[in-house]
């Protein structure tokens, strides 16, 4: 009995409600690198098909053909490392609270483990240890399938990129110095939930960077934050009392109202963005495919011309259709916008709890919907 008490404390502690929003980020970045690339695998096809026995049309069409492959093998190692630094930001954020005596009797919601009594501090911060480990080991394995050993400066911006992420995941609450404890852990998720995971991870399977993904980085970014800021409005009572500094500890709760429905109205409105982006893309690819002369031309030219040129070339994809279904991931701000009158409606912190995770999954559903569109988008 008492082996499935501290099983079920440890699973506890892992948090496992906050899985589903630490993957969102890999999963929109890894929708729209799929996107890039289904793009360009099909363009290099269109061009094979073209070429008219041209040497250089042909050598061009099978760089883009087998070039541009979407490797599965990075985004489920991204998935697997960022559950590990989720996971592990859960074992530090119950070390840290619970030996600074902030997971007390007046906190809102389920009893942490160090809390509780089943799980001791020691045991607790050799988790720690032992999650560390084993997730910046799947980093390095995650930066080798993606980058291998050639671009060395950039595997080693991301090795440190990824030690970055473990002392945030950690420092949050652990130590004299813990940010969370300082007003700063609003500024982190948004960092590492979404440009650090929607662009890094899209970087690591397009190798480019794209200004657009932008757009969808600080959606999911800002919709990570405003969990942590509900997280925050709904403790804010018992972090006063713990000496524990959060931005809405330090502008009370009816302005980190206000602060909340601007974090979801901007998501919105970037997300609309991306979305718009996406389809407008779509459209732009179709207009093009009717200058039949400019393409005609390009396939008249030597190679090195036509490698000067590839930017113009990349303008045509017949093999897209064009489709309203890009606008599809929208659909998951309509929870998101009744909750918002919701937090407006209640005036106890304590009610705020069950809003948590609806945000939560309606940022998971924002990225499925996303993984959707782009399938239906590329199944042409």
């Amino acid at each position: 009995m008492a082996e499935t008490s501290k099983l079920k404390a440890w699973i506890s502690a892992a948090r496992l409600r906050t899985l589903p929003l630490s993957i969102s980020g890999i999963l929109v970045g890894s929708a729209f690198a799929y996107l890039n690339l289904s793009y360009l695998k099909a363009m290099g096809k269109w061009l094979k098909n073209s070429s008219n026995e041209n040497s250089g049309i042909s050598s061009l069409a099978n760089v883009f053909e087998y070039n541009f492959n979407f490797n599965f093998y990075i985004p489920i190692l991204a998935l697997i490392t960022t559950l590990g630094f989720q996971v592990l930001s859960n074992f530090a954020n119950d070390y840290g609270d619970g030996v600074k005596g902030t997971d007390n009797e007046d906190r809102i919601g389920p009893m942490r483990a160090i809390q509780s009594g089943i799980i001791s501090p020691k045991e607790m911060k050799n988790a720690m240890i032992i999650t560390a480990v084993l997730t910046l080991i799947s980093a390095i394995l995650l930066i080798y399938v993606s980058l291998g050993v050639e671009k060395l400066l950039i595997s080693l911006f991301f090795l440190v990129l990824g030690i970055a992420a473990i002392w945030a995941a950690i420092k949050y609450t652990v130590g004299d110095n813990a940010y969370g404890y300082r007003g700063l852990g609003d500024v982190f998720v948004f960092i590492f939930f979404g440009p650090v995971s929607v662009m890094g991870i899209y970087f690591l399977i397009t190798k480019s960077l794209d200004w657009e993904m932008i757009f969808p980085s600080i959606t999911v970014g800002l919709l990570s934050v405003a969990v942590l800021n509900l997280n925050n409005m709904r403790d804010i009572e018992s972090d006063k009392k713990a000496g524990k500094n959060t931005i809405v500890v330090k502008m009370g709760l009816a302005k980190a109202k206000l602060v909340h429905y601007g974090f979801l109205i901007i998501a919105f409105l970037c997300a609309v963005f991306a979305t718009t982006n996406t389809y407008f893309f779509q459209v732009y690819l179709k207009y093009q495919l009717h200058e039949t002369n400019r393409i005609n031309s390009l396939i008249g030219k030597n190679a090195n011309q036509i490698e000067y040129n590839w930017f113009s070339i990349t303008n045509y994809n017949p093999e897209f259709g064009i489709t309203l279904i890009a606008f599809l991931p929208l659909l998951a701000f309509i929870p998101l916008f009744i909750h918002l009158f919701k937090v407006k409606r209640t005036e106890s912190p304590a009610l705020l709890d069950p809003e948590l995770k609806k945000v939560a999954l309606s940022t998971f559903f924002f990225a499925v919907l996303c993984i959707i569109s782009v399938a239906v988008i590329t199944r042409h």
